[in-house]
């Protein structure tokens, strides 16, 4: 079990919406290479990277941020928001990330999502953000298809990584629901990475409770605001 410090791109700055709202954003930092770094120091290996940009509008608007943080550290990064089509991925690949979150295709362009997963394999993740039992998406402002149905179909289709994210508790920090992950791990077939809610050590305990279902754990606002102690967090999770 790793944790996945989270940074979301919104025209240039390091945001964090609330359920996902656009209209709900604090910024907690203008150099996201920088926050990227304080974060490598700290002690992470992964970092979560979100395109807002690119998840509402379709086309990838922090691309250069992103290939930025790459050239500077030694981090993996795992990255999503405006992967719409083989040269978006292409050229995250190229700016060096070592993970690619499809989102919105995974609803909208089935057979694209499986071909790409044929192509490029554990360079993809699924990502599945539930709200009220659907999966959203476009940057969260459409409903597509029922969540538990598409997170069956990802394990089927062969990915090796699912992000799941919990809408309603995004950037929230109202604390994790363990036994919403433990049923998404076995629909899909495996363990998955955890997003949404994380306020404090009590949640990563609880997910540690439920390790054999936790890949790993994506948390942003908790460590922006000083609830969560990055530097124990990740300790914490490396020893799960």
């Amino acid at each position: 079990m790793y944790l996945l410090p989270a940074i979301d791109l919104l025209d240039g700055m390091v945001v964090r919406l609330k359920k996902g709202d656009y209209d709900l954003m604090t910024v907690y930092s203008y150099d996201p290479v920088d926050q990227a770094k304080q974060f490598e120091a700290a002690g992470a290996e992964w970092i979560h990277v979100v395109d807002l940009n690119g998840a509402r509008d379709g086309e990838q608007g922090n691309l250069e941020l992103i290939e930025d943080i790459a050239k500077n550290t030694k981090l993996k990064i795992e990255t999503g928001g405006g992967v719409r089509d083989f040269d978006a991925i292409d050229r995250l690949r190229n700016a060096g990330v070592s993970r690619v979150v499809l989102g919105t295709l995974l609803v909208t362009q089935i057979n694209f999502a499986a071909e790409a997963l044929e192509m490029y394999g554990d360079l993809l993740c699924a990502g599945v953000d539930a709200r009220g039992g659907m999966a959203a998406i476009e940057g969260w402002h459409k409903e597509g298809m029922d969540a538990d149905e598409l997170v069956g179909e990802m394990g089927t289709m062969g990915f090796k990584h699912l992000v799941y994210t919990d809408i309603a508790r995004d950037g929230m920090q109202t604390g994790i629901d363990v036994a919403t992950y433990e049923h998404v791990a076995k629909l899909f077939g495996g363990p998955v990475i955890a997003s949404g809610g994380v306020t404090n050590m009590d949640d990563l305990r609880n997910l540690a409770a439920v390790a054999d279902s936790i890949e790993g754990i994506i948390t942003g606002r908790a460590i922006y605001e000083g609830t969560l102690p990055l530097e124990e967090a990740l300790a914490f999770c490396a020893s799960c």
